[in-house]
């Protein structure tokens, strides 16, 4: 993996629900911190109150450009978003093999009253079904858009894997007609996945129709493995094609930063898999 990412990514950044949030009641103001935890020795911005959700755009140099799409969900507890350490690094590692990378910054904390994922719920099948709806603008295949999350952003991720058949939020605009379904998922270490009883969280329905998955998990992220694990049954389960690597160790949160684990050679894995299911050449 390359760590030396190209600095001419264009990055366009574009207000979901131009016309207003739906249902949204609640102003904030937005807060960005770089001042809290460190990974490998480097800050993480952490932003928080956010009311206004947006995506900004990756595009990678035409010379390598392979009509794909991914849009990145940072984690964060749905309380924060990592913003640089599971959004701009990723996106720019994605511009690298050629895919256009579109960072997610949806709505925290939750609104009172509603479910932690409600809200960013809306925001990522806005995005799913915006990205399409510009296909052709954005020179990417509509049938090659996926979706990719960290910890928390992992759960959204498999929210809008499994809740595309259900709009959640009224129409706003042609981009609405599109379909909100990813076609593919690269999960890495996903959070809150599991239940009770070694069953998924009541709110994730897999179904045949689940889109191709991959998981990277390690053993030692001991709060939230069982969500890899019960997720990968499910979906072998449900006949839905799914990879996974198993690390022994490298805990959570280290997003595409070195900290001298095995596990930091996940992007590598992620390329082959990009690979075998025809997503970059």
């Amino acid at each position: 993996m390359s760590l030396f990412f190209s600095s001419a990514a264009q990055e366009k950044t574009i207000r979901l629900f131009p016309e207003g949030v739906p249902g949204s009641t609640v102003t904030l103001e937005e807060v960005a911190d770089e001042n809290g935890n460190r990974v490998a020795n480097e800050t993480v911005l952490r932003i928080t109150n956010v009311c206004e959700p947006t995506v900004t755009i990756y595009e990678p140099s035409e010379e390598v450009a392979s009509g794909s799409a991914v849009i990145v969900c940072p984690g964060g507890g749905y309380g924060v978003l990592a913003y640089d350490l599971e959004g701009d690094e990723v996106c720019l590692w994605l511009n690298e093999l050629g895919i256009t990378a579109v960072l997610l910054k949806y709505r925290v904390p939750p609104p009172p009253g509603q479910k932690r994922h409600e809200a960013p719920l809306q925001d990522l099948q806005r995005a799913v079904s915006y990205v399409r709806a510009n296909a052709n603008r954005l020179n990417i295949d509509p049938d090659r858009i996926g979706v990719m999350g960290f910890s928390a952003g992992g759960h959204l991720s498999v929210m809008a894997c499994n809740s595309f058949d259900r709009r959640t939020y009224p129409p706003v605009d042609e981009a609405d007609g599109m379909s909100c379904r990813p076609n593919f998922c690269l999960l890495v270490y996903p959070a809150y996945l599991d239940g009770e009883n070694f069953r998924l969280a009541p709110e994730i329905q897999v179904s045949s129709k689940t889109p191709p998955t991959m998981l990277i998990q390690t053993e030692d992220d001991r709060s939230f493995i069982n969500s890899s694990l019960f997720y990968y049954y499910a979906l072998k389960e449900a006949g839905v094609p799914v990879w996974m690597h198993l690390y022994h160790r490298g805990g959570h949160g280290y997003g595409l930063r070195d900290t001298g684990a095995v596990v930091n050679s996940w992007p590598d894995r992620a390329e082959d898999w990009f690979r075998e299911i025809g997503i970059i050449d």
